[in-house]
């Protein structure tokens, strides 16, 4: 029941490549969802319609505002600008009319902070669809993932003769840093759903090959930490300064200490640190970007709490001020039984398929396990599944690049999961 071309799916996700767009900033992208969708014939759902924004986390206004701009000066239209608003992300909402299952996707819209590879042997490079945004890239194969959501798009609108149920493909923004899941989550968008499925491009998975439940996936929290001190003459009077600095140094040897739990798997990192005011003044303030991670739960806040609590006692220990602040967050997943071999079984039959296992270790987050987590707690059934990919390079790596035949694949699996789902027999 393929309704899409190969090359279809490529133009689409080579288009969304040259322009990434980071967390919360994602305008261009949504507004070139929204368009295509709605070229199909679908009803689209954007900004606060799908974002809770009392649950945001990580937006930065002026990111956002400078965002905002140049996809006005890059000719994007006005009036869907007006209609996402502040809050990027959108949802397709496709109702057949008649009675059966709601089934929700998700899919990502944005890009990581890393500057593409110029060396001719990459193949954006090659054939001219590098990004032309400095220093962003789509290095984790979201625009892949869009393709692939919009392919699906057209499958529902051929078919919709066919098909019986309601399917909400959902666009979510901010997955990078996760989170964009949550407001989304809290919008009330998935409280309907029976059914809830995505998917990944690569994880050091080979091409031709479909890992069906993924399992280790690694509940997380993003905590932004600011120490205020006060700052002196480090000559004439350095008895009067409060190093912030000092005390972001001795919270970040303490975190990276940090024990690890005797029941899972712990991952800590400070990605961030940086502070003061010049070499001859004690450093009035300083700023640390972490993470804390852990195999379910009860381990992560085992490990942000142990977290808190030397980032607090540095800051007694060296009199300054410390403010934290949760920037994302993503919860461990528990897959389904019978969404896994429903997903084992279609993997099987589909004949670019070499392989198809059961799991693997994820050992890594993703924020669509807060999405999973919301329709599991009313009784839906969840789904997260790899497509496998060969690499160029790693994930969020500068040369990273996906194998785009697997663009199909994925777009098989997601319509014939649909057509199991929702197929009037």
């Amino acid at each position: 029941m393929s309704t899409i071309a190969p090359r279809t799916l490529i133009n689409w996700r080579r288009q969304f490549h040259a322009y990434p767009e980071t967390g919360w900033t994602e305008f261009a992208t949504t507004a070139r969802v929204i368009q295509t969708l709605e070229s199909m014939g679908h009803q689209v759902l954007t900004g606060t319609q799908v974002i809770n924004p009392d649950f945001v986390r990580g937006y930065n206004q002026q990111a956002v505002k400078n965002s905002q701009a140049a996809a006005k000066a890059a000719g994007v239209d006005e009036g869907i600008l007006l209609r996402i608003g502040d809050y990027t992300g959108c949802a397709a909402v496709f109702d057949t009319g008649r009675p059966g299952p709601v089934v929700a996707l998700r899919f990502e819209l944005d890009c990581v902070n890393v500057q593409e590879s110029t060396c001719t042997s990459h193949t954006p490079q090659q054939e001219n669809f590098a990004s032309s945004q400095p220093g962003f890239m789509h290095a984790c194969g979201h625009d892949g993932h869009m393709a692939i959501g919009l392919g699906v798009a057209q499958w529902l609108m051929d078919h919709r003769d066919q098909l019986h149920g309601c399917v909400k493909l959902l666009f979510q923004p901010a997955e990078e840093g996760v989170r964009g899941a949550r407001p989304m989550a809290e919008s009330g968008i998935l409280d309907d759903v029976d059914f809830f499925a995505c998917g990944h491009l690569g994880c050091d998975i080979p091409s031709n090959t479909i890992v069906a439940a993924p399992e280790k996936f690694l509940s997380t929290l993003k905590i932004d930490m600011s120490f205020q001190g006060k700052a002196a003459h480090a000559g004439m009077e350095p008895h009067l300064g409060k190093n912030a600095l000092a005390a972001a140094c001795h919270t970040t040897l303490q975190l990276l200490s940090l024990p690890t739990h005797g029941e899972g798997m712990t991952r800590v990192n400070v990605g961030v640190l940086h502070g003061g005011e010049g070499r001859n003044v004690i450093p009035s303030h300083a700023q640390m970007q972490v993470e804390v991670r852990g195999e379910n739960e009860k381990i992560n806040n085992f490990m942000y709490e142990e977290a808190m609590r030397r980032a607090q006692g540095a800051a007694l220990s060296f009199d300054v001020q410390l403010e934290t602040q949760i920037m994302g967050e993503a919860v461990n997943f528990v897959p389904d039984d019978e969404m896994t071999e429903l997903i084992m079984s279609i993997a099987r039959d589909i004949p670019s398929v070499e392989h198809v296992q059961r799991s693997m270790n994820f050992n890594g987050s993703d924020d669509a396990t807060v999405l999973i987590k919301r329709v599991q707690s009313h009784g839906g059934k969840a789904a997260y599944f790899v497509i496998g990919s060969d690499l160029k390079a790693g994930h969020h790596q500068s040369e990273f690049d996906i194998d785009e035949d697997q663009l199909f694949t994925g777009y098989t699996l997601f319509t014939q999961l649909l057509e199991r789902l929702l197929l009037a027999r």
